[in-house]
């Protein structure tokens, strides 16, 4: 039998458990995922919620659910203990409903010593399951629910099963489209390969055919997912598809819905992808290239497989190709052997490049990676923060020169949803990524609108809309 027949058949035998369980509960059975780390963890999340919603239950906001589940990230070591603090909790939710059904999933269950962890001390945790076996959720949810079994499986299989299940967004004009699952390059400081596998590619036509069937539902905004998307690469006959020739793909199928992707590779960024990206105005222009260090020898430590002079090279070619486009990154400090050289040679790249934002971290080792076995983690804990605090201080100053330099310029805005200051205005996010606060003037949630920038912050751009929306009048609110 087919395993995505299989699995179609445990959705049909949980929607008749999970009716039992309403029936004896008296109301429908809820649900809650908690997710941690990347998108596309939050692209797992919503497939998840695609068959808990199949099956009959219902979403509530609290983890005081009866079906609750954890999407863990392992990438940072606070990922790990942000999950045994969440369990901590929930025990004694538990303790108050006996039939609650508690279930781990994600990067951090591909790690040996943290499943044999949460065997040993948490018993209470019922299911247990990794990135390569969220295709069997319906089988391994029935196991639990209708056989009262505690169900462990981690166990790596190749397969794009996941590809098929059902997914329920959480919002409902923007969604992820997985592009490729997995990772080669086995930088030293990085648990990635070894919790995702192994990359493979999706075919270019079912990638197209996802993505056109999300507009027809009514997406406004795609992001193609991947951890290096730029890496695409897939074989069909004699053509051979690379991440140009999808990203041109995916642009052409729908010329009137904005196209993301996160996050590229620096060593897989070429001129044809880049040459792509200038050609479609549908295409964001926002790229985030992620760095970790401004220093050659860091970076080789690091096994990231360019130089910073390739770097800003492809930094200098996006920019001669697209002049508006925004450019962030991924730096932390801290790494083994970085001295202050080293790390002086990251804050001259912050400048050089003048990022429009990035995320920084102090680095934590991470066990199981290459650095964690041979590179020693050296560097005090307080020069990290130090250096930390440097980072963030230079990044500030950097993001507020680019946002001013956005002021008398107008963009298009794709409204997100209400201001935290006002009901009376509305925000959004503009081509290039960036947050754009606006009066609302009668336009709503999922929206496009021409905004002209007025003020600026370090974290956002403030301005009006160029004109009201149709039908709009200043007592019609």
């Amino acid at each position: 039998m087919e395993e995505s027949k299989k699995q179609s058949l445990f959705v049909a035998q949980l929607k008749d458990t999970i009716e039992e369980k309403s029936k004896r509960l008296g109301r429908p059975v809820r649900y809650h995922i908690t997710t941690m780390g990347c998108q596309m963890n939050a692209r797992d999340s919503e497939k998840l919620s695609g068959i808990l919603a199949e099956i009959g239950c219902e979403e509530i906001p609290t983890e005081d659910a009866d079906i609750l589940l954890f999407n863990t990230c392992t990438v940072r070591e606070n990922a790990n203990e942000k999950l045994y603090g969440h369990l901590g909790i929930v025990k004694h939710f538990k303790k108050l409903n006996p039939d609650m059904l508690i279930g781990i999933c994600g990067c951090m269950m591909q790690e040996k010593d943290e499943v044999l962890r949460i065997q040993k001390k948490y018993r209470f945790v019922d299911l247990v399951f990794g990135t390569h076996n969220i295709w069997k959720f319906p089988e391994l949810l029935y196991a639990v629910e209708a056989e009262n079994q505690r169900v462990i499986d981690t166990a790596e299989e190749r397969n794009n099963f996941r590809d098929h299940m059902p997914a329920r967004r959480k919002t409902w004009f923007k969604s992820g489209v997985n592009i490729m699952y997995g990772c080669n390059n086995f930088c030293t400081y990085c648990i990635v390969p070894y919790v995702r596998g192994r990359e493979q590619s999706r075919e270019a036509e079912d990638i197209v055919r996802e993505v056109k069937a999300l507009v027809a539902d009514g997406v406004k905004e795609i992001m193609l997912l991947g951890q290096n998307v730029n890496s695409y690469r897939f074989v069909d006959g004699d053509r051979t598809y690379d991440f140009g020739d999808l990203l041109e793909q995916v642009a052409l199928a729908v010329p009137k819905i904005r196209i993301r992707f996160t996050s590229p590779h620096p060593k897989d960024m070429d001129d044809k992808a880049i040459a792509v990206m200038a050609k479609y105005p549908n295409i964001c222009k926002h790229i985030h290239l992620p760095a970790q260090s401004g220093n050659d020898r860091i970076l080789k430590l690091m096994k990231r497989n360019y130089t910073r002079e390739w770097y800003l090279e492809r930094v200098a070619a996006i920019r001669r190709a697209m002049p508006d486009c925004a450019i962030t990154s991924d730096i932390f400090c801290g790494f083994h052997d970085e001295s202050e050289e080293d790390f002086q040679d990251t804050l001259s790249l912050m400048r050089e490049v003048v990022y429009d934002n990035a995320f920084l971290f102090k680095y934590s080792e991470r066990p199981g990676t290459y650095a964690a076995k041979y590179l020693i983690d050296n560097i005090p804990e307080e020069e990290k923060i130090r250096r930390l605090n440097e980072m963030i201080e230079l990044q500030t100053q950097l993001s507020l020169e680019s946002n001013l330099r956005d002021v008398g310029k107008t963009f298009e805005v794709l409204i997100e949803g209400f201001s935290k200051r006002s009901r009376e205005q509305l925000f959004g996010r503009s081509q290039q990524n960036k947050v754009v606060v606006f009066d609302k003037q009668g336009y709503r949630v999922g929206q496009y609108v021409d905004v002209r920038i007025e003020s600026a912050t370090a974290a956002t751009l403030i301005g009006k809309p160029v004109r009201p929306a149709e039908g709009y009048t200043p007592t019609a609110e």
